[in-house]
């Protein structure tokens, strides 16, 4: 069997055993790279010699020592390039650092290894935006990965990574790991450092691990987690061993079904999938409890209000000035800032920017974006009330497995409607993960459906618990 296709526990096991050596894992991965990545897409870069030498001077008495692990393409590792899938920083960037989490992961003895494709400036649900490459979903390759870290999971799904690095500000790794059959856990707000993660939101970004196990998911948290006084959301709280919830079971446990995540426009497939995970949560002992999340229709309207209006804050350094492409031979300065922004981002990227300017923009601010403040407060004290009732709430990730590419292309609606069941995670800065819950039969194909965990702030290691049970089920 492949190195590739093993989990990090598997791989640790065999390392600690002397049966393999990191040099195995990494020739082996990079084999199915040369062998996948032409078809599937899943990389932007990757740099052979510097992971070998990396490989040869791995601890692997460390808890992640030789383990390779692919990064999304907007957190910044010292000596790489960081485009986040953006002509603007395309042959323009290279980090002058390491982003406090490849710090931990290196720590941890892990190996940055390869540089995901994703969508432009983490704007989008395909990974289509990508305005570098285009990545095909594995299960087929005339469909979408979800995203927009969708070259993360593609890679774990394809096994051109062992594990790898997302980010998730509306949904962008529970997504995509729901569209291509893997886990993908997007932690709680502060949880994990955004420290040289480059910004969309700022108060909705969250760094995360896209794995082939539950317990993978445990063990790149273990390292990742942690304060940091360089970020200053991030929380200085205990950090528990989140392996040892595992195999807890579910016995005593309430399971909230959120009545509202149960509408017209889900494929009844997906409903059926998610209920018959619920059944037998119930017949592990856990207890299955009706809520409501009255505000959910609100979700998608606050999070495109909210998310802009961060986005065009952030990207307004983006001016081709102080880094990144610059227009050529400019008649004047406002050339330059109007000609290196129009010819560096592409059209998603543009559309949120306006609409995030407008919604800030004066005489409107009150109107759009104060209104939608409000409602976030609102949403966030749906969960609040419905933790008080249970310990987890289960529901679909996706509406829809992966569409076809080019489905919603004239419609960007109805992509931002692809992330219904995702974004109140963010808003309510609430912890969450997908699941993988069997397939969908579409023509000749075979596609993916996950199911979607929540859990309370700061609640990872009981989410894990019972992401485990539904694993092993």
């Amino acid at each position: 069997m492949s190195l590739s296709t093993l989990s990090i526990a598997t791989l640790r096991k065999q390392l600690c055993a002397g049966e393999i050596t990191p040099s195995d894992i990494l020739e082996d991965l990079i084999s199915s790279i040369e062998k996948t990545n032409p078809e599937v897409g899943s990389y932007l870069s990757w740099d052979v010699e510097a992971a070998r030498q990396a490989a040869k001077q791995a601890d692997i008495s460390l808890p992640l020592g030789g383990i390779p692990i692919a990064i999304k393409d907007n957190i910044n590792v010292l000596g790489e390039p960081c485009t986040c899938a953006s002509k603007f920083l395309e042959n323009a960037y290279t980090a002058p650092y390491d982003a406090s989490v490849i710090t931990k992961l290196k720590e941890a003895g892990a190996i940055p290894f390869g540089r995901a494709n994703m969508d432009e400036f983490a704007m989008g649900s395909t990974t289509d935006n990508s305005a570098l490459q285009q990545t095909n979903n594995p299960h087929d390759l005339t469909r979408v990965v979800g995203g927009s870290s969708g070259g993360s999971a593609a890679a774990v799904a394809s096994h051109t990574a062992i594990a790898a690095l997302g980010s998730d500000t509306g949904g962008s790794i529970r997504q995509p790991a729901s569209h291509c059959g893997v886990v993908g856990l997007k932690p709680s707000y502060g949880r994990i450092s955004r420290y040289g993660l480059v910004a969309f939101a700022s108060s909705l970004d969250q760094i995360g691990p896209l794995t082939k196990t539950v317990e993978d998911a445990a063990l790149l948290l273990n390292a990742m987690c942690g304060h940091d006084p360089a970020d200053s959301t991030s929380l200085n709280e205990p950090v528990p061993d989140f392996t040892k919830a595992l195999h807890r079971g579910v016995k005593g446990l309430k399971i909230g079904l959120p009545k509202e995540y149960f509408v017209d426009g889900i494929d009844p497939r997906i409903r059926e999938a998610v209920l018959a995970t619920a059944k037998k949560l119930e017949d592990a002992g856990a207890e299955l409890v009706d809520i409501s999340l009255p505000h959910t229709d609100y979700v998608v309207a606050t999070y495109y209000i909210l998310a802009p209006a961060e986005a065009s804050s952030n990207l307004s350094r983006y001016d081709g000035i102080r880094y990144g492409n610059r227009t050529k031979n400019p008649d004047k300065l406002i050339d330059v800032y109007r000609k290196s922004r129009a010819e560096g981002f592409g059209p998603e990227v543009k559309r949120r920017i306006i609409l995030g300017t407008y919604v800030l923009s004066s005489g409107y601010s009150d109107k759009y974006y104060l209104k939608a403040q409000k409602a976030r407060t609102l949403i966030r004290e749906d969960f609040i009330s419905a933790f008080k009732e249970v310990d987890v709430i289960l529901s679909p990730t996706t509406p829809t497995a992966a569409p076809l590419h080019g489905a919603h292309s004239d419609d960007p609606l109805q992509e931002y409607m692809a992330d219904l069941f995702t974004i109140a995670a963010n808003l309510a800065g609430i912890c969450g993960i997908s699941v993988p819950a069997g397939t969908i039969k579409e023509g000749d194909s075979k596609l993916p459906m996950g199911v979607q965990l929540l859990g309370p702030h700061l609640g990872e290691e009981q989410l894990l618990q019972v992401a485990a049970a539904v694993e092993q089920q």
